[in-house]
């Protein structure tokens, strides 16, 4: 789990890519990325509720919060925040991930207490901090608005109830896939991004970016020492337990500071970055991963084009899911 892969292919490499870039994609199909489907097969009126439920603030215990205040779907899916606020002006002690492409990672939260979406999705609601209720009161309070009622009824048998709300913003979630200029670039659009992108493409497989970012959501596929090359939090200081990552969950020595691996989807609007929110810019969270997860240093050059190549992953159409109906 913690091998990181070596610079391979030197200019050579890097001139294989920019000639594939100028000659076509034949050599794309053995890409560590892969694009995002161009559609999602989705039952609609799910979708729909589960979108409304998003957004309800009745799921918090005294109707301030709700998933939307700490995902932002106008805001890479993000507070911008290093830690979000919760009932009473509470504070978080973890960076809230993106909610977009969500259904892509393997498991949910940094270090992946949830197995699924739909685990995901109960836990801020019962979390005392963030939404600070229990589905005896959600359900009480949402029972009383008729159109939800019938809407869930419609979408769902059984109706409204703890698990058909959960399952609706789950499937809400995995509708929110944004296809990026740089997934039309592995689909082979050559034109899709620049020269510059594609170097910056090149330098992030070649330094070995794409060890742990990868697959199709550029990560979310596999957990990770934070600090593989480095005491990353000897350096910051002021350990949290949040700091402790997977270890929170299973107690096991080996799991301490271990992470799930965040997507870099929309990486570009979804500063500050990591799960302490300690990286302000882009740039910034480069040069971190430069030192603790690579042990290495590069040119600024080389760091810039990458952070070219990062922001060819912002979705096309943010905040807008993308589904076929079924």
């Amino acid at each position: 789990m913690h091998a990181m892969l070596k610079r391979r292919g030197g200019p050579a490499g890097l001139f294989l890519s920019l000639a594939v870039w100028a000659g076509g994609n034949a050599a794309l199909a053995a890409e560590p990325i892969e694009p995002l489907p161009l559609r999602v097969e989705l039952d609609a009126a799910k979708v729909a509720l589960g979108n409304k439920l998003f957004h309800d603030k009745r799921l918090s215990r005294d109707g301030t919060i709700a998933c939307a205040s700490c995902h932002r779907l106008d805001s890479g899916g993000v507070d911008n925040a290093p830690v979000s606020t919760g009932i009473d002006g509470a504070k978080g002690g973890i960076n809230a991930p993106t909610v977009f492409n969500a259904g892509y990672n393997f498991r949910q939260f940094w270090d992946g207490r949830a197995s699924s979406l739909e685990e995901q999705a109960a836990g801020p609601i019962h979390n005392p901090i963030e939404m600070g209720s229990d589905w005896q009161q959600v359900l009480a309070k949402l029972r009383q608005d008729p159109a939800l009622v019938a809407q869930a009824a419609a979408a769902y048998p059984a109706g409204l109830s703890d698990e058909t709300i959960v399952d609706a913003i789950a499937t809400f979630e995995r509708s929110l896939v944004t296809p990026s200029a740089f997934d039309r670039y592995l689909r082979g659009d050559n034109s899709a991004i620049g020269l510059d992108e594609a170097r910056g493409y090149q330098l992030f497989k070649n330094y070995g970016c794409v060890a742990c970012h990868q697959g199709v959501n550029i990560g979310g596929n596999m957990f990770q020492v934070f600090g593989v090359m480095g005491d990353y939090f000897a350096k910051r200081g002021g350990p949290t337990k949040a700091d402790l990552g997977r270890y929170n969950v299973t107690g096991l020595e080996a799991d301490k500071h271990v992470f799930k691996v965040p997507s870099l989807r929309n990486v570009a609007l979804t500063a500050p970055y990591f799960h302490d929110g300690s990286a302000n810019t882009l740039e910034d969270a480069v040069d971190v991963m430069f030192r603790y997860q690579l042990g290495r240093s590069a040119p600024a050059e080389d760091k810039s084009l990458i952070v070219k190549f990062l922001r060819t992953l912002t979705g096309d159409k943010q905040a807008r899911s993308l589904v076929a109906t079924r």
